[in-house]
């Protein structure tokens, strides 16, 4: 299988020949097409003015000036109608030059081999040094004709150049893959570094270092990989707590059962005895399945929405129920109850939206101080996007610290004051009424201040 370095160097270089291909391939398109056309008429140009010059000018002695010219960077061959042929500047490569030509520019016509040259590659009319890649143009001097075939000198005038540019092409394309090779090294190795990390965290080691100081897709990825790390290995910690706190939780009842069924085994207990001891085991059962039917609850709530059975219902009444329900226990602890519930109809599940208020009541039971109080209250507000209601839930007990605070809606999470075990110890209470609440679409905020009380606000969409 083919790495990803391996993978994106091949494509660039590929990139990198495909264009060099497409571009010479354009280039030499152009050249054919528009500087062809505009050479030939240049060197034209040159050609028919030194022919006007020797013609003009009949007492010039013809070889010293064609010599002079071809001095400067141009070759060329002239021919009389005697077939007198005579040669100026550099060589020519090929001198083969159809009997034709000559006579046509010798009768008076201009011959134009730059501009008819053969389209092919690599071989344009400026580089290819062939008698047929010039220009013919009659020309008359002391009433002599002759056909002067002229083309400029490249070899002269460009051979340094074409070595320049034969370098600098090298150079850039050897610089080029270099660079190429260097960056995707460099844009990879966060990946594998990634990669790494990914492998010691499917290990269970959660102390993955990356580099998250990069500003691009890949900082930000290792940003978000860390964070991840960090919140799974919360979850781990939290995993291991749980399993200890519902081990300890699950064995306390069972030794309890356990140690007053031998107690029940004594035939010569009284009967007072065998009751109470027979409740005491009744109710560590009942506990036992009431921590079941939490979890049970919590693990269907993970799964989807579809168990929702939602409904039109008055859920101020609905608390009101509740709270009578706790009068005996309310009653017992001294606690002052006052609240403020108007009669709130809204669209949900009663059954899990009374899971709710049952852990938020409970908590504020239990987690109370001797005296205390509880303050229920709920209220309608209009926003752009419906009506919503605030279910507000108020006491004076133990209160939360700021560590605790952010962490009571952790699942298996339970505080150091033991403020979160609204489930016989489990920690599972707020996160369940959160995942509700959730599915509900709405949310739930806690204030507390330790020692002093705390506010549970839940937020709930009306309609």
């Amino acid at each position: 299988m083919k790495t990803l370095y391996v993978k994106f160097t091949a494509i660039t270089i590929g990139i990198m020949l495909l264009s060099s291909i497409i571009a010479f391939l354009l280039s030499n398109a152009y050249y054919q097409e528009k500087l062809k056309p505009y050479n030939d008429k240049k060197i034209t140009k040159m050609a028919q003015s030194i022919a006007a010059y020797t013609d003009d000018h009949p007492d010039v002695d013809l070889p010293e000036y064609l010599d002079s010219i071809s001095s400067i960077g141009y070759q060329m061959f002239l021919i009389d109608k005697t077939g007198d042929e005579t040669f100026y500047g550099a060589p020519f490569r090929v001198k083969n030059l159809p009997a034709s030509t000559r006579t046509q520019v010798l009768d008076g016509k201009v011959y134009h081999g730059i501009l008819h040259f053969p389209q092919a590659l690599f071989v344009t009319g400026f580089f290819a040094n062939e008698l047929t890649n010039t220009i013919g143009v009659p020309l008359t001097h002391n009433g002599k004709q002759f056909a002067l075939f002229i083309r400029p000198d490249i070899k002269l005038l460009f051979n340094e150049m074409h070595l320049l540019f034969a370098w600098l092409l090298g150079l850039t394309i050897l610089l080029s893959i270099l660079l190429v090779l260097f960056s995707t090294k460099y844009m990879v190795k966060p990946i594998s570094t990634l990669t790494s990390a990914t492998k010691s965290l499917a290990e269970g080691d959660f102390n993955v270092e990356l580099a998250v100081n990069r500003r691009d897709e890949l900082g930000e990825l290792s940003r978000s990989f860390l964070g991840m790390a960090k919140k799974l290995e919360q979850l781990d910690e939290m995993r291991k707590e749980f399993i200890s706190n519902i081990s300890h939780d699950i064995q306390s009842p069972l030794s309890n059962i356990k140690g007053y069924t031998n107690l029940l085994e004594n035939e010569s207990l009284r009967m007072e005895d065998r009751r109470e001891y027979t409740s005491i085991i009744n109710g560590e059962i009942e506990r036992l399945s009431t921590m079941t039917k939490q979890l049970l609850l919590l693990a269907s709530l993970d799964r989807n929405d579809e168990m929702l059975e939602k409904k039109r219902f008055n859920v101020g009444q609905q608390i009101k129920e509740l709270v009578r329900n706790y009068q005996w226990l309310i009653s017992e602890k001294g606690i002052m109850v006052s609240y403020s519930l108007p009669d709130v109809k809204i669209i949900g599940d009663p059954s899990l939206l009374h899971t709710v208020w049952d852990n938020l009541i409970s908590n504020a039971i239990k987690y109370n101080k001797p005296d205390g109080s509880i303050d229920i209250s709920i209220e309608e507000k209009e926003t752009e996007g419906g009506g919503t209601i605030l279910v507000t839930f108020k006491d004076t007990g133990i209160g939360l610290n700021q560590a605790e605070t952010e962490r009571i809606f952790d699942r298996f999470y339970r505080a150091d004051a033991a403020r979160t075990r609204t489930i016989e110890g489990t920690g599972l209470g707020l996160s369940i009424v959160q995942t509700i609440l959730h599915l509900h679409h709405g949310r739930v905020t806690v204030k507390s201040v330790h020692g002093e009380g705390t506010v549970f606000t839940v937020k709930l969409p009306a309609r």
